[in-house]
């Protein structure tokens, strides 16, 4: 192949197939102000609709971030669907059953795509959406940092490794939180991300009937919401009805923490938090003052937000497929796209 044709083909492979890195230090508040200025005006606005059409929707969307960062960075891995050469992270075992709404997720994409083709990653979106869902449901709202990128596989066996399952005591919780540099008073403010939305029967089955293979149930409960719950979910009950996380399920507030002072946690890992010491106190504090809960949960969504794995990357223009490519051009950052000699291109 001649230098000419050689340097055609490079020209387009990167306007069509670019694949990017990012790093934390290039995340930036206004990242698409230039790009797609009504980025985030379309975001929220899609937020809104799916709140009207049904709340649980925007409960579930806001608990993304946690599901994506956590498990190699926050590169919107868990909207992959599965394919012949990989298995995602959707049925991993903390998600099967449990993660939903992904649609919401994809009426963003959408939307997006038709305003901005090709601009802004799903992994953004999620960061996003999930702020959104806070402020839309009562909660705070906050200035986000955006310029991820989306990753070029995903990993079930990563999730199911990495994530806490509902029988989690708050001790594992905080072992697996400070892996990523997060705080004991971040895995308790962020927790709160409980304070709305519902849970599913086969989460506390345990807790009703075999608490730690006692065959009984959990003594932390209160024996008024045990009776509660017992109804909701009998022995013989379909493990996917729902019950509500807190007591006003529809609002983000602090009402969550209150519940667990009372012993009115519907997780075993929720719960954990004002039985374990090491916690207690944050529960306390955050159940008597809202907007010091508010200012925590913010801090923690950034740090969270922060977490990249520095791996190759793209913008999907379909949230659930990685972009189809005859060939990887890696950058080392967003900011960089043409820079000299940065590109590695394989023809």
């Amino acid at each position: 192949m001649s230098m000419g044709m050689r340097m055609m083909v490079v020209g387009v492979v990167v306007v069509m197939f670019l694949v990017q890195m990012v790093a934390s230090s290039d995340l930036r508040p206004g990242f698409y102000s230039e790009t797609c200025p009504n980025a985030e005006v379309i975001v929220r606005d899609v937020m809104k609709r799916a709140l009207a059409v049904e709340p649980r929707s925007v409960a579930s969307v806001m608990r993304f971030q946690f599901h994506d960062c956590f498990v190699n960075g926050c590169d919107a891995s868990m909207l992959l669907d599965d394919t012949p050469t990989m298995v995602g992270e959707k049925l991993a075992l903390s998600n099967i059953n449990s993660l939903r709404s992904f649609e919401v997720v994809d009426q963003v994409k959408e939307a997006l795509e038709n305003a901005c083709p090709a601009v802004v990653s799903c992994a953004d979106i999620i960061i996003m959406a999930s702020r959104d869902a806070v402020a839309l449901t009562g909660g705070p709202d906050w200035e986000v940092r955006l310029g991820r990128l989306d990753s070029l596989s995903a990993s079930q066996e990563d999730s199911n490794e990495i994530m806490p399952s509902p029988r989690a005591n708050a001790s594992a919780l905080i072992d697996l939180f400070q892996k990523y540099n997060l705080s004991v008073k971040d895995l308790v403010a962020l927790s709160g991300s409980h304070s709305v939305g519902q849970g599913r029967c086969f989460s506390i089955m345990f807790r009703l009937y075999n608490q730690s293979g006692s065959g009984r149930p959990d003594p932390a409960i209160d024996y008024g919401y045990r009776e509660e719950l017992e109804r909701l979910c009998p022995l013989d009950v379909d493990q996917n009805v729902t019950g509500n996380l807190d007591s006003t399920p529809l609002v983000f507030d602090n009402q969550y923490f209150k519940d667990l002072v009372s012993g009115r946690g519907f997780l075993n890992s929720d719960q954990t938090l004002f039985t374990f010491p090491q916690t207690r106190e944050f529960v306390r504090f955050f159940s008597r003052n809202q907007d010091q809960f508010f200012k925590a949960f913010v801090e923690g969504m950034l740090k969270m937000g922060d977490l990249q794995s520095g791996r190759p990357g793209e913008v999907r223009t379909n949230c659930r497929v990685v972009n189809p490519r005859p060939a990887h051009l890696l950058f080392e950052s967003q900011h960089n796209l043409l820079s000299n000699n940065k590109s590695i291109y394989d023809i």
